[in-house]
């Protein structure tokens, strides 16, 4: 009933010495990675813009290991439909 997660907002909260970046290994050659920055945000689309019921597969992403330090961050995710009702029904 929400229809598909159309986009990801993500927020670094820390700063990071060495590692924790987030890595989109189907964008660039090399694969794009981000750098954790406090108040860094990210947002990215999660289905193609032509086709908002199908996923973006180049947006897969992965979190790669922090080597030194810790990493603090928070994401959103935002939906093509209205999450609230459907999850307080119990859908």
């Amino acid at each position: 009933r929400t229809g598909p997660r159309i986009l990801t907002f993500f927020l670094y909260l820390s700063d990071v010495e060495e590692g924790g970046g987030t890595r989109f290994n189907d964008l660039g050659n090399p694969p794009l990675t981000i750098t954790p920055k406090r108040g860094r945000a990210l947002l990215w689309p999660s289905v193609l813009n032509e086709s908002p019921a199908d996923w973006d597969a180049r947006t897969m992403h992965e979190a790669m290991p922090v080597i030194r330090g810790t990493k603090f961050a928070t994401n959103a995710w935002i939906y093509l439909r209205d999450y609230v009702t459907p999850t307080e029904e119990g859908c």
